[in-house]
């Protein structure tokens, strides 16, 4: 832990401005992998389909197809409310 400590002392005393520029590219790579936006954002994206479905009329004799559009289907999104 030293020896790290020593060569970024010693990096930013010679070249300031190319350590602030790794440090900030090391940042930018790390940072998306532990924010919870990410996270919720997956979750949105996996619950949310991607092919809405075309409303279609219900003769009675299709039970996977809802009786109105707006009926609710799939997951709830209940947990967004709760954030």
């Amino acid at each position: 832990m030293a020896a790290i400590g020593r060569f970024l002392r010693n990096a930013w005393n010679k070249e300031p401005v190319v350590t602030a520029a790794c440090g900030i590219g090391l940042l930018s790579v790390i940072l998306p992998l532990v924010s919870p936006y990410t996270k919720y954002s997956g979750l949105l994206n996996q619950a949310v389909p991607y092919n809405y479905p075309v409303p279609v009329r219900d003769d009675g004799n299709m039970p996977d197809i809802p009786a109105h559009p707006c009926d609710p289907q799939g997951r709830s999104l209940d947990w967004v409310k709760n954030l």
